[in-house]
């Protein structure tokens, strides 16, 4: 027990002066700072990182100490580039302007994705309070181009399901275009099976829905293995193709305004997986503006391929206290195995821990897009 006291007292005699050294080197990261601010130099310089780092493993004398020594001075450097990005600069407003409320009237024009009857009317009408004009679209990009070409002033999307995850094509439509989420809505979802007025259950051979009423279904589908499942477009499109067809032996799966919208007859109701299925809404604005009290950012990035790279740029959520929600991550187009990563986080965009943040992100990743500042819906 004496020997044992005697190693800790050593131990902490060995952190005091680790100590006093670090405070030192902070010190030091500081004046780097300012003489890279004089010359206008960039805060993050990989090659003299890499530099160092195969310096400090050819001094370590025992060779069992070479991956924690470089996993120690890693993180050194890494809290020393987070001081100087604290001193050097900061995003400032980001561009990003605050409004008390997103206002609708009846001239207001609103895209959403489906059509009369669609889930993502409902939430269209839902978070603005039944205003606005809302314009039907056939697909994700439509609605994403109708905002572009200044056709709408607002659009709706689904991004999320609570029983099937998210959509991914959404994701990659708002790295692409220079749209922005200002707002999310969650309904919650009630698929049932509708056909013709004269037709049974036990007429039906074939189902039409989006594939993620599919999806959503798939248990009750299960019990029906002769029926023929075939994705269309949205699930009140679905619901209007039976109407079209008249033919007694299909069926869609749509919620209970479509299927009353296209005056069809109920077959099953309620026969989604989930008894808490829910979906989740992003309203979205070409605009770069965002409600005073939004305190949820999502962001995207892409990094370049070694490793490590993802791991240091989600300590800079860490080291700034900040709660990241979500992330998620998508193949790159035309680029064979590369990512680009989608990320939600707690804060207001006006934050300096925020802004701290983002700014070591944008010296340090290969892109970095702000996708939007938004309220959430608990």
């Amino acid at each position: 027990m004496n020997d044992l006291s005697k190693i800790r007292e050593e131990i902490d005699r060995v952190d005091k002066q680790l100590l006093e050294l670090f405070e030192y080197r902070m010190g030091l990261s500081l004046k780097v700072a300012d003489y890279k601010k004089g010359k206008d130099m960039p805060v993050y310089d990989p090659a003299r990182e890499e530099e160092k780092l195969t310096v400090l493993k050819e001094m370590v004398k025992n060779r069992e100490h070479t991956e924690a020594i470089s996993d120690l001075f890693k993180q050194i450097m890494l809290l020393s580039r987070r001081v100087q990005y604290s001193v050097l600069k900061s995003f400032g407003d980001l561009g990003f302007s605050s409004v008390d409320n997103f206002v609708a009237d009846g001239e207001t024009k609103i895209a959403y994705y489906g059509e009369t009857g669609s889930y993502t009317e409902q939430a269209m009408l839902e978070y603005f309070s039944n205003r606005g004009f809302g314009i039907a679209m056939e697909t994700f990009e439509e609605v994403m181009n109708a905002l572009k070409e200044g056709q709408v002033e607002y659009g709706v999307l689904p991004i999320e399901n609570s029983s099937t995850g998210t959509l991914s094509d959404i994701f990659d439509l708002l790295a692409e275009y220079d749209n922005y989420i200002i707002g999310e809505h969650v309904i919650t979802i009630d698929h049932s099976l509708w056909g013709l007025n004269d037709a049974n259950i036990s007429d039906i051979k074939r189902v039409y829905s989006h594939r993620q009423g599919l999806l959503q279904c798939s248990n009750f589908l299960k019990q029906h293995p002769g029926w023929e499942l075939i994705e269309g477009g949205s699930t009140a499109s679905s619901a209007r193709r039976v109407l079209q067809d008249k033919d007694v032996s299909q069926a869609a799966i749509a919620s209970k305004r479509a299927g009353e919208a296209y005056g069809l007859k109920l077959l099953k109701a309620s026969i989604h997986n989930e008894e808490h299925n829910r979906t989740r809404f992003i309203i979205i604005s070409n605009k770069r503006c965002h409600l005073n009290l939004a305190k949820r950012i999502s962001i995207c990035f892409m990094l370049p391929h070694k490793s490590g790279a993802l791991y240091h740029i989600l300590s800079h959520f860490i080291h700034n206290n900040i709660n990241m929600t979500r992330i998620e991550s998508r193949p790159i187009k035309g680029k064979a195995f590369s990512y680009r990563f989608f990320v939600d986080f707690e804060g207001s965009i006006e934050d300096a821990q925020v802004k701290n943040a983002l700014n070591s992100i944008e010296e340090e990743a290969l892109e970095l897009k702000i996708l939007g500042s938004y309220i959430p819906v608990q």
